[in-house]
Formats: structure tokens, C-alpha cells, sequence
């Protein structure tokens, strides 16, 4: 459904993107991560046919999204990273302005008011009167109630409270069941954890690489939390050259590389009172890979 080769933009001083490629299968979603600056939003805009790339090119459905970029948006619901809005407008008053660019349908209107009650949006208060958590929901309905082919998001649940964040993944979720495509940026690694197959890793421009999301959970480390009975048992761990930080008196958090053999033979002189793997975050995996 999305497919980008060699996608190349260049800005002055030499930021912006190098040579990305990468493939979004139809009704996956797609992980987008890095720091500010890493070149997330430039890719989401050259993909909204919103600047024209310097080489390479970009593809949704077929479609270039430069040359074809009128016909890309019909397919595209889209949340920019930076929301503006005509402040004088209602909430409301701007949907149904966004409805009515795309054609009225029955559909959106049934849709554009399931999620006002979902997110609990005040739609009838002047945009200039909302917070941010308020337009946030404004942005995330006018791009979710198009029933698009295609969601391209730029950081969706900056600031939504945690309460929100949870129903906006439930939403993304029932998107994928109904075959929608998603490429999404953010920084909230429990939403790209719980809602993407795949996830993009980008640093200064370059790609490092495309991780299942399995691959990225499992990748370098494992940590575990290991409670031991004497004194005795407690020196032993701290003797071993295991990578350890201490909880609490004879309990201890160990990180282990690849190889487990040395955990198991240091495991081997103590009295284990509790032993347990740490789930593996995926912010953990990610900031591990960085470095």
C-alpha cells in the first residue's frame, strides 16, 4: 500500500532524509520512531505530496504522492504533528467543514459523531477556547471519521491524558481489523508496542532499520530480577562479573546479552528465593539499539 524507494530531501546545512526505502503492507500499521529532528515529520510530508523529494520517490496505492498528490489525499486520513486550526470556527463547524471537502457522505457524519463520543469532545466550543488535549481529539476525529484507506499520523497522543491515549489505541485497533493502512511517528512506545506490526528506526536522516516488533523486544538484552537467600549468596553475585544493580538486601535486577551461560553458572553456587524475567519494554529495546 505505501511503498518508498530511495526517498531523499534535502535541506540547507544538510538536514532532512537520505536515501529512505521501506514498504507498508496493506492493513498493517507501521511504526515510526526517533528523536526530534530524525526526519519523521519530512518523511510524512514528502508522503502527503506536501514538498516534492530531491530523488527517490514515494507511493501509496500506486500512486506518486507528488505527481498524483491530489488523488493520494482522496485516499489518506491525515493528522499533522503541528495542528492549526481557524480558531474563530466551533469544533464542530470545522468538521463539517472537512466532511464537506470530502463529499458529505452518510458515512462520515455517522462516524465524525461516534468518535465526538468517544474521545468526549466539546465540539460545540470555539476552537480558540480549547486546550491542547481538546484539538488533539479535533485533529485525531477529523482524519479517523474520513474512513480512509490509509492513516498517516504525526505523533497522535501528544497531549492526550493517559485515559485518552488508551481509547485512541482501542480506535487504531479497530481500524486494522477493518483493513485500514497505518504509518505512524510517536514517541509513546506503548502505543507503537500495542498497535504496530513493524516499526522503522531513523537517526539524522538515515534508516537504521525496519524491526518486527517481536525482533525489537528481543534484541541485545534480557533483564531479570533475582532474590537470593544468604549474605553468602548475595557476595557471589556481586563478585561475578554479571551486570547487576542491587533492589533491595539480596535481591537484585541482572541484565544479560545474548549468551545466558553465565548467568546459569553464577545461578548454579546460590540459593535462589525468587527469580523472575522482566517483561521487556519496547522504549528499553529501542534506546538499547540507539546506542
Amino acid at each position: 500500500m505505501i511503498e518508498v524507494q530511495q526517498l531523499t530531501k534535502v535541506y540547507p546545512k544538510g538536514r532532512g532524509i537520505h536515501g529512505l526505502s521501506f514498504q507498508v503492507e496493506a492493513g498493517t500499521a507501521f511504526g515510526f520512531l526517533g528523536p526530534n529532528g530524525a526526519g519523521k515529520t519530512t518523511t510524512i510530508r514528502l508522503l502527503m505530496g506536501f514538498m516534492k523529494p530531491d530523488q527517490g520517490s514515494a507511493l501509496i496505492h500506486g500512486q506518486d504522492c507528488w505527481r498524483d498528490r491530489e488523488s493520494v489525499k482522496r485516499r489518506v486520513g491525515y493528522l499533522p504533528g503541528e495542528l492549526h486550526f481557524m480558531e474563530n470556527l466551533t469544533g464542530l463547524e470545522f468538521l463539517e467543514l472537512i466532511a464537506g471537502m470530502h463529499g458529505e457522505r452518510w458515512g462520515i457524519k455517522q462516524k465524525r459523531k461516534r468518535l465526538i463520543q468517544v474521545l468526549d469532545l466539546e465540539c460545540r466550543k470555539t476552537i480558540r477556547k480549547m486546550s491542547k488535549g481538546m484539538k488533539q481529539k479535533l485533529g485525531l476525529i477529523s482524519a479517523l471519521m474520513l474512513d480512509a484507506e490509509v492513516l498517516i499520523m504525526d505523533e497522535p497522543t501528544s497531549g492526550l491524558d493517559p485515559l485518552m491515549q488508551k481509547v485512541f489505541m482501542e480506535l487504531i485497533l479497530e481500524e486494522k481489523k477493518k483493513g485500514t493502512t497505518i504509518f505512524m511517528s510517536s514517541h509513546q512506545f506503548q502505543e507503537i508496542e500495542r498497535t504496530c506490526e513493524r516499526v522503522g528506526i531513523i537517526r539524522e536522516g538515515q534508516l537504521l532499520s525496519i524491526q518486527s516488533i517481536h525482533e525489537l523486544q528481543q534484541m541485545e538484552y534480557r533483564t531479570f530480577e533475582i532474590e537470593v537467600k544468604s549474605t553468602e549468596d548475595a557476595e557471589t553475585i556481586e563478585e561475578s562479573e554479571l551486570e547487576w544493580t542491587k533492589v533491595d538486601v539480596g535481591f537484585y535486577r541482572i541484565r544479560v546479552a545474548k549468551d545466558m551461560g553465565q548467568l546459569f553458572q553464577v545461578l548454579a553456587k546460590v540459593q535462589v528465593k525468587r527469580f523472575a524475567q522482566c517483561s521487556l519494554e519496547l522504549e528499553d529495546a529501542f534506546m538499547q539499539y540507539y546506542r
